[in-house]
């Protein structure tokens, strides 16, 4: 199935969790979150969160500077 992860189409397989795509764009220990259709999703869902067909996951890395 297709979906759009940081605004790139995406091939993965049925059942493709939050975790699992987020692990896919960073390795970010912490400082990560997840929008799947502009919704926050709490890091603690990010395991049992399957993404469907046509979702949007939106990864965002904090970046620290001064």
């Amino acid at each position: 199935m297709q979906v759009i992860v940081n605004g790139t189409p995406r091939e993965v397989p049925a059942g493709t969790t939050v975790a699992a795509l987020v692990s896919a764009v960073t390795t970010a220990a912490a400082g990560v979150a997840a929008a799947l259709n502009d919704e926050v999703v709490p890091r603690a869902l990010w395991t049992e969160t399957a993404v469907r067909e046509a979702d949007r996951l939106e990864v965002l890395t904090a970046v620290q500077g001064g």
